[in-house]
C-alpha cells in the first residue's frame, strides 16, 4: 500500500511539478494481475484497483491495524472494464461494464474475479472509515440518479450518475458517481467549486492514448495544473478547486469523504476570482 500525506495550502505553493505529482497524481491503478492501493491521509480515503486475470483477494496491510480490509471500513466498486464478478462473503455479484457494489462495513472476504481471465475486468474502488454498517448492494448504472449539465456551446456537456449517495444507495461516508463528458466537450466542474467539508478523489477514464487531460487545483486565487493520461487518479484536497479539461471527451469517477453527503454542498467559486 502506498501512503500519501496531507499537505497545506501555504506550502502548496512552493511545489514543483515533480512534487505535485507526487503528492496528488495517482498512476498504475490497473495492471493486469494485480491489485493496487493507495491511501490518502485526507480524511483517510483509500483508491485502490483490481485487473483480476486469476481470482484476487482484497487483503490488508499493516498500516490498517485491522485483522480483514473492510472491518472498520465501506467500500465502492466500478467495473469499467469487460464483465467480471466480486464475491463478498460468499455471495457472488455479477458486474458488467459500468456497473458498481457498494459494500458495508464488516464484510470479511472479497474476492475480485474477471468472467474470461483473457479479458479481465477493471475494477476501480474507493474506501472511507464507517462507524455504522450498511448492506452491500449491486448498483446498475441505468438505474442510478442522473443528471445533465452544461452545454455543447461550453464545451461541457456532461451527465453525472450518483452510484452512491443518501438518496441513493445508502452508506455511512461515502459519496460516489460517474461523470461522462458527450463528445465536442471537454471540460468538467467549470464553473468550479470547492467543499470545505470533504475531499474528493477524481478518476480519469476513456481518453484516447494520445490524449491527455489538465486537472487545475490548489486555491482559487493560487490555481497550478497537474497533465493527466487515461486510468490515472488525482488526490484534491478540501481547499482545493478540482476541475479539468481535456484534448477528447472522457469519463471520470468521482468519490467523496467528509462531513456530511450533501452532494450540492458546495462553494462556487467566480470565474473572475480564478486566478
Amino acid at each position: 500500500m502506498e501512503i500519501r500525506h496531507p499537505a497545506n495550502p501555504e506550502d502548496f505553493e512552493s511545489y514543483s511539478t515533480e512534487r505535485m505529482r507526487r503528492e496528488f497524481l495517482v498512476q498504475g491503478l490497473l495492471v493486469p494481475g494485480k491489485i493496487r492501493l493507495v491511501y490518502s491521509h485526507f480524511d483517510r480515503m483509500i483508491v485502490g484497483g483490481v485487473c483480476p486475470q486469476r481470482p484476487i483477494p482484497l487483503g490488508v496491510s499493516r498500516e490498517m491495524a485491522v485483522d480483514f480490509f473492510l472491518e472498520k471500513r465501506e467500500m465502492g466498486v466500478i467495473n469499467i472494464g469487460p464483465p467480471g464478478s466480486i464475491r463478498v462473503d460468499g455471495v457472488v455479484h455479477e458486474l458488467d461494464t459500468d456497473e458498481g457494489l457498494y459494500i458495508g462495513r464488516g464484510a470479511k472476504k472479497v474476492v475480485f474475479a474477471s468472467r474470461d481471465r483473457r479479458k479481465p475486468s477493471r475494477f476501480y474502488f474507493a474506501s472511507g472509515p464507517a462507524h455504522q454498517s450498511f448492506p452491500t448492494t449491486k448498483i446498475n448504472a441505468e438505474s442510478t440518479e442522473t443528471t445533465r449539465l452544461g452545454s455543447s456551446g461550453e464545451a461541457n456537456d456532461r451527465t453525472i450518475r450518483k452510484y452512491i449517495h443518501p438518496q441513493g444507495v445508502p452508506s455511512c461516508q461515502l459519496v460516489m458517481g460517474m461523470t461522462v463528458l458527450a463528445p465536442g466537450s471537454v471540460w468538467n466542474s467549470m464553473p468550479c467549486h470547492t467543499h470545505a467539508r470533504r475531499m474528493e478523489v477524481y478518476f480519469y477514464f476513456r481518453l484516447p492514448r494520445e490524449a491527455v487531460l489538465f486537472h487545475f487545483m490548489g486555491e482559487p486565487g493560487k490555481t497550478r495544473h497537474l497533465v493527466v493520461r487515461n486510468e490515472e487518479a488525482v488526490i484534491s484536497p478540501s481547499w482545493s478547486i478540482h476541475s479539468g479539461v481535456g484534448t477528447s471527451n472522457y469519463a471520470f469517477i468521482w468519490g467523496m469523504l467528509g462531513e456530511n453527503q450533501v452532494f450540492a454542498d458546495m462553494d462556487p467559486v467566480a470565474m473572475g476570482d480564478l486566478r
